[in-house]
């Protein structure tokens, strides 16, 4: 089944984003682009009529079971439906609410997730850089930029919060970090209390405990406005922060094009592992049920489905592991500084599957060798032996070549010799008759003198 995203109808930057060329197509993919044209449906008594791009009604069965296998919902407008079934967007429509739904291509979905899965490695080495630099920029003068970056991510780090977007908190009054309100926040006890709605319509209700995002937090309280997290520039104007600038600085930070959205794929696995490495079981239907309930806790950790939190944020070599037996006898890592206990733990274990990826993709590279050497000299052979045919077939015809150039040469050779001694044996006839003339003319007397007349 083609898988689904939401994404709100208004102009931004995710929605460009998710127009634009993808930089690594999978294998049998196209680009596509539903600002270009489409098929388009019209609605009838019994469903849908689609249409092609140049508005002729789609009669193919086979392209009609591929357009209703997309489950594209009745309610949906501005239906655009992409004519290549290799295309990695299937779909696009909006829902009652406006918003803009996508239908990918199960494929483009899978090579996405696996995508971000091999991230986490990466992100693992770099996340003790990003805690560091926020830890420093917590304690800057003022209210920088920075400084109010660092309390976000530090509140994303230990909330697992989503960050927000602006179309969400317009269109659907759901927020994330970047989108809070000052009436969203409170000190309660000494500590921040954080009550709103987020995404998909689920209340949130956080605590925090940390003394220098207090601080922070108070102080952008105090700031001019509507929302909570603004920072001042060098020139003193107020800003707000936005979730481009959280992904911004954690680029800065990490030295690489990580987002607030692999923190919250970290923090799914790095849970899910914590829980099952300290469960024993007796039967596969025993781990079954335990991968389950682990999948119920994360998600409601992230405040997420279960569907969605398996699929997208819980790494495959966590369950994997566990359902091989593996996680109880996984090496420990090596400690460091700024990596809690069970993420170095999850770090060893992508290390451990990494490298056994790494020696199956050098045995499957060895294999790929022989086999395309084996080829290769079938190839030669076969070359070979196409060659000394080609070559037997052009002596042959060489060799009748030859033996009738021969046999040519032989009789034209033999008419000139008949002609040659044809021609001397004439010769010689005609000098015998010549020199039988001469011999006549002079052995015989002179002819008498007629007497004269009296």
């Amino acid at each position: 089944m083609t898988n689904s995203t939401t994404q709100n109808g208004h102009a931004s930057t995710d929605d460009s984003a998710k127009q634009a060329a993808p930089a690594a197509m999978p294998p049998g993919l196209r680009h596509a682009d539903d600002s270009k044209p489409g098929y388009t449906r019209k609605r009838e008594k019994e469903g849908f009529a689609y249409f092609d791009v140049e508005g002729k009604r789609i009669e193919d069965e086979a392209e009609i079971q591929r357009i209703n296998s997309l489950a594209i919902p009745p309610a949906y407008e501005d239906v655009w439906i992409c004519p290549d079934p290799r295309g990695h967007i299937q779909a696009t429509g909006r829902d009652v609410r406006g918003r803009k739904q996508y239908r990918y291509h199960p494929r483009w979905r899978e090579t996405r997730d696996a995508d971000k899965y091999e991230r986490m490695a990466e992100f693992g080495r770099a996340l003790p850089r990003i805690r560091a630099r926020v830890a420093r920029d917590l304690e800057l003068p003022g209210m920088p930029a920075d400084k109010v970056f660092a309390a976000v991510v530090r509140l994303l780090d230990t909330t697992l919060v989503r960050v927000g977007s602006v179309e969400y908190a317009r269109e659907n009054q759901s927020y994330g970090l970047t989108t809070l309100r000052k009436k969203h926040v409170k000190v309660e006890a000494g500590q921040l209390r954080f009550r709103f709605r987020g995404k998909s319509g689920i209340e949130h209700d956080v605590t925090v405990d940390d003394p220098r995002v207090k601080r922070i937090v108070r102080r952008c309280a105090e700031l001019p406005g509507h929302d909570l997290f603004q920072y001042l520039d060098d020139d003193g104007t107020r800003r707000t922060v936005g979730s481009a600038d959280i992904n911004d600085y954690l680029r800065r930070a990490s030295g690489a094009d990580f987002t607030a959205k692999d923190y919250r794929t970290w923090a799914g696995s790095v849970y899910a592992l914590a829980t099952l490495r300290r469960l024993v079981c007796e039967s596969a239907t025993e781990a079954r049920r335990h991968i389950v309930a682990t999948v119920k806790e994360v998600a409601g950790l992230l405040r997420n489905t279960p569907a969605v939190c398996r699929r997208c944020y819980i790494h495959p070599a966590v369950i994997s592991a566990f359902e091989a037996d593996e996680l109880q006898t996984l090496p420990p890592g090596q400690s460091r500084r700024g990596l809690k206990v069970d993420e170095v733990a999850f770090a060893a274990l992508l290390a451990h599957a990494e490298k056994r990826a790494a020696k199956l993709a050098r045995q499957a590279g060895a294999k790929g060798r022989k086999l395309r050497e084996a080829q290769a000299a079938d190839s030669i052979n076969g070359s070979i032996s196409t060659l000394l045919q080609k070559s037997r077939v052009i002596r042959k015809e060489a060799n009748k070549a030859a033996a009738k150039a021969g046999a040519n040469t032989g009789r034209a050779a033999r008419a000139k010799v008949n002609e040659e001694v044809t021609g001397k044996a004439s010769r010689k006839a005609g000098a015998r008759s010549a020199r039988r003339a001469a011999g006549e003319r002079v052995g015989s007397p002179p002819p008498a003198d007629k007497p004269a007349a009296s």
